[in-house]
């Protein structure tokens, strides 16, 4: 057997033949040639490169046509709003690299904020108890996503429509059977209230800026995900189960677990949301939420992940969250008419899938 068949390469072989071996400093200069040929290879094969050169026209584009778009209160705004989709929008990612859906994700973010205020008034507790509580009934629903899902056979588009239509109408039901009106009562002067309120709803200062809390709990939860998804177990399963569920399987990846666990993760980032919105307002409406779940898949799938499951990547998703904040707040400060604003989303989202296609074929020919 020659050194090549054994997996040695070239060198290998020229070594055997009685070549002379090659120099250190030449050896060195071919790998970083060989490293600056990859490079764009590896930049094509990144998901989320579409989602990077949308937010960076964007920017530029608002920069240009909205003079008060680069000033310091107007990015702490943009900031804002793009981690208040950023945060739902990374694992719902997640979720979807996994191959599945969640269309409760909105109201369910309503349905924690709910909890933790009436279970706090009613029982007259510490907000905090209201808060352990909603984060136990917030993780139930999540589960409850997973096992039907993994037990029935039936598509996560139906069981997850299912548990958003139950919890719109026990979200606004049992508000008013509690609380008599569509939303809750002011727990502002409760105990606990302003120490939860730091932890979900306070204001930091960077510089200039002014920054929500929510910025570091979205930046957090991107490097969370970026870390599972690449350097654990259980980013190379997520990955196994969205690309082929019974194939994965068979090679020892424990579907069932993955797939209760992503939706268990969704549930988590909806309790945070869901403190967030209650601690910042200190009141809730009951029929908030609706809708926001196509946000959060939006942002997923402007950031490079696929409808069908087994590509994607939390960065992307925590970009096309920006690119989210930054038309919603951009047409404001450019001073146009915002009843175009979803238009413009439903574009940007049709023109971010197609510029995300494109690459990917470009990249799958390069290889």
């Amino acid at each position: 057997m020659t050194g090549g068949e054994r997996g040695g390469g070239p060198a290998a072989a020229t070594e055997e033949d009685g070549a002379p071996e090659r120099g250190a400093p030449e050896a060195d200069a071919d790998r970083a040639a060989l490293e600056r040929r990859s490079l764009p290879r590896r930049l094509l094969s990144r998901p989320e490169l579409g989602a990077v050169i949308g937010a960076v026209a964007l920017f530029v584009f608002f920069a240009l046509v909205a003079d008060s778009f680069l000033r310091a209160g107007s990015v702490s705004t943009v900031l804002y709003a793009s981690s208040t989709i950023g945060i739902m929008a990374v694992p719902v990612a997640l979720l979807m690299i996994g191959g599945e859906f969640d269309l409760s994700t909105g109201v369910m973010v309503t349905t924690s904020a709910l909890v933790s205020s009436m279970f706090s008034y009613q029982m007259t507790a510490n907000v905090w108890v209201g808060a352990g509580v909603s984060l136990l009934v917030t993780l139930a629903i999540g589960f409850f996503n997973g096992v039907m899902l993994v037990r029935t056979g039936l598509p996560s588009f139906i069981i997850t429509l299912g548990t958003f239509l139950m919890l719109t109408g026990l979200n606004l039901g049992l508000t008013k059977m509690i609380s008599g009106t569509v939303s809750t009562k002011t727990i502002a002067d409760m105990e606990g209230f302003p120490s939860a309120r730091a932890v979900f709803a306070s204001e930091l200062t960077l510089g200039n800026v002014g920054l929500q809390i929510t910025v570091l709990w979205w930046l957090g939860l991107v490097a969370l995900a970026t870390w599972i998804l690449l350097r654990t177990r259980v980013g190379n399963w997520i990955f196994a189960v969205g690309g082929g569920a019974e194939s994965a399987r068979a090679v020892g990846v424990p579907v069932a677990r993955t797939k209760v666990g992503l939706y268990m993760g969704v549930a988590l980032a909806a309790w945070i949301s869901g403190q967030h919105l209650l601690f910042n307002y200190d009141v809730v409406q009951s029929g908030e939420g609706v809708g926001n779940e196509l946000i959060y898949i939006a942002a997923a799938v402007i950031g490079g992940c696929l409808l069908t499951g087994g590509y994607g990547s939390a960065v992307g998703a925590a970009v096309g969250a920006f690119i989210f904040g930054m038309a919603n707040k951009g047409i404001v400060f450019a001073q146009w008419n915002p009843d175009w604003f979803k238009f413009f989303l439903g574009a940007m989202l049709l023109l971010a899938t197609l510029l995300n296609a494109w690459i990917r074929k470009r990249a799958e020919a390069s290889r």
